[in-house]
């Protein structure tokens, strides 16, 4: 059995092959590919494993047992997730593509070795046991941490980590719906990469060998199979834009309930408490309504394909269906409790994504649009219900994930051709246009970017955000104290120190009470008659700002230092004096994150 050791020169013995032989930009080529090739092999495990748990349960099980079930089974798979986390990954699951957002941001796109099967051990279980989120997240999680550790092993750098994470996620995206231009613009979009010629090639690869790995597992079986039958006409347009206005509002209350259901679950503080309450919750709504469980893609192809009474047969009040208003009614509560069935299941400690409920609310609400635009008796014209389901769902999917591209190219690729491009324009810019306005980061990145700590596709930004303060501040400064007098300051400071600029610090607490410059003392410092009559106090100034290590992000720094005009900035942390940051230094570091990053 070879030991570490002759793995590890093994390793060496290849690297410095690959480094002869192959350039970094080919090897990425080969490592997209395999990228690709993963998150597709993930996308069939997960959705395999779902299928399995979901089809026992909820197609056998509890419909050929009780009802009830559907409140027992969220309880169940809730609990199994959190033993699993507790005891075998011994570590916490986090959602999917937040998680690998704040690896890029913060992480240098370093993802642990756990997270590589995490999400495969319990996506499944929460979604297969009623939990009402998808699993596009968990997937490409799977992929970006599979990717991020290929890079690391291969020794490769910041900026090719980040681009082989887009890859993943291209190839998860592709291989699930069966949309390679889709997936490439979605990696795009959300992982805020450059489409340059440099990155485009290996998203493209990623992207092919996903789908390739999804047709020789699934064939062509397509998760959303419809074909338009009825092509957009002109004076459809007001009917789209009006979907438009609405899907917008309808994202902007997804992402407020979204919000307020994590803000309190995070309050609870036990995870015990989050599992119980959550699973509870989880439970009532499936009772009441069993369309909110699991992924929901069944009520979607039945709404798509105009047969909304199969989506709607397990309502709990067996109301009339044949009633138009009746399914109207209920497809507007779908809308609005599925958000909160989502929510809930991320706050009890479920592991999944929000993709799929997207999609789920998007196409529902456009379908309740069209049924209503057509029963109103207020229009001669009757609209096509199945384009608006689809169109429905891009509108939503531009607004909650910031995404009006893949929006708009995934309806138009899992439907076969571009004849709703048009409408789907229309909608998915309204959409994304006036929820940006009232909700400025995607559902991903709304933790992130009320940090500042979002990467997006403001390079300047970008570049600050991926810096760290603590890497330019210098500590190699002599202190000063407020009772020495201007001979000690000479003597035991100036003398013995290569900096102009001293800090002058409480002598108990290290306190920054002030700053001395050698500017301030420099037509004094040879006048011996003044050593013992001037003291630190009476010459030091306050500094122009302050740098709060803990708090400022990149940006403030860079903020104070324009507002400023100064060379030198002093740093805080935690209260007391802890070095200086100069500008000098800090363009530099900058100058070169920037050519690490464009290259």
């Amino acid at each position: 059995m070879p030991t570490s050791k002759s793995k590890k020169s093994l390793l060496t013995r290849f690297l410095i092959w690959k480094y002869k032989h192959i350039s970094d930009k080919h090897f990425v080529y080969i490592l997209s590919v395999i990228v690709g090739f993963t998150s597709g092999i993930g996308a069939v495990i997960l959705k395999n494993l779902t299928h399995f748990i979901q089809s026992a349960l909820e197609g056998k099980i509890i419909k050929d047992l009780h009802h009830a079930l559907y409140f027992i089974s969220p309880f169940i798979g809730l609990t199994l997730v959190y033993f699993i986390m507790k005891y075998v990954i011994r570590n916490k699951v986090s959602h999917g593509i937040p998680s690998t957002l704040f690896a890029i941001s913060k992480k240098k796109g370093l993802l642990k070795q756990y997270q590589m099967f995490g999400s495969i051990l319990t996506a499944p279980i929460t979604v297969g046991f009623g939990g009402s989120v998808g699993l596009e997240g968990p997937t490409v999680a799977t992929g970006a941490a599979i990717s991020s550790n290929l890079a690391r092993l291969f020794h490769m750098n910041q900026a090719a980590r980040t681009l082989l994470i887009g890859c993943a996620a291209a190839g998860a995206l592709s291989s699930i719906f069966k949309a390679p231009i889709a997936a490439i613009i979605f990696a795009v979009e959300v992982f805020s990469l450059d489409l340059t010629l440099a990155s485009l090639l290996p998203l493209l690869l990623a992207s092919l060998s996903g789908i390739i790995t999804s047709y020789f597992f699934f064939g062509n079986d397509i998760l959303l199979p419809f074909r338009i039958t009825e092509s957009f006409e002109f004076s459809d347009i007001p009917f789209y834009i009006l979907l438009g206005v609405i899907s917008a509002f309808t994202s902007i209350y997804f992402a407020r309930v979204y919000e307020g259901v994590n803000s309190y679950f995070e309050k609870l503080s036990s995870p015990i408490k989050q599992l119980l309450i959550g699973a509870l919750a989880i439970g009532i709504l499936l009772f009441f309504i069993p369309p909110l469980y699991g992924e929901g893609f069944d009520v979607i192809n039945n709404l798509i394909k105009g047969h909304p009474e199969k989506a709607l047969e397990n309502n709990f009040f067996n109301l009339d269906l044949t009633n138009v208003w009746v399914v109207i009614a209920l497809l507007a509560g779908l809308v609005a409790f599925k958000v909160f069935a989502s929510s809930i299941t991320f706050g009890a400690g479920g592991v999944g994504g929000i993709f799929a409920p997207v999609l789920f609310m998007g196409s529902i609400m456009g379908h309740c649009y069209a049924l209503f635009m057509n029963n109103t008796g207020l229009f001669s014209k009757q609209i096509a219900v199945s384009n608006y389901t689809l169109v429905g769902m891009a509108g939503l999917m531009a607004g909650v994930l910031h995404a009006p591209l893949t929006a708009i190219f995934l309806i138009a690729e899992v439907t076969g051709g571009y004849d709703l491009f048009v409408p789907l324009m229309i909608t998915a810019t309204i959409s994304f246009g006036i929820t940006k306005y009232f909700i400025p980061h995607s559902v991903y990145a709304m933790e992130l970017g009320r940090k500042g700590d979002l990467i997006t596709h403001n390079k300047d930004h970008a570049i600050l955000t991926l810096m760290d303060i603590s890497n330019v501040v210098e500590t190699n400064f002599i202190p000063i104290y407020p009772d020495m007098n201007l001979g000690e300051i000479v003597h035991e400071a100036v003398i013995k120190s290569n900096r102009n600029i001293f800090p002058v610090l409480n002598r108990e607490t290290n306190y920054l009470e002030g700053v001395i410059l050698l500017d301030d003392i420099r037509h004094v410092m040879f006048d011996q008659s003044m050593y013992k009559e001037i003291t630190a106090a009476e010459i030091m100034h306050n500094p122009p700002a302050v740098i709060k290590l803990n708090r400022d992000k990149m940006t403030d720094v860079m903020r104070k230092f324009q507002d400023s005009g100064a060379w030198n900035l002093p740093v805080i942390k935690d209260g007391s004096y802890y070095g200086f940051v100069s500008k000098s230094k800090l363009l530099t570091a900058y100058r070169r994150k920037l050519i690490n990053f464009t290259n």
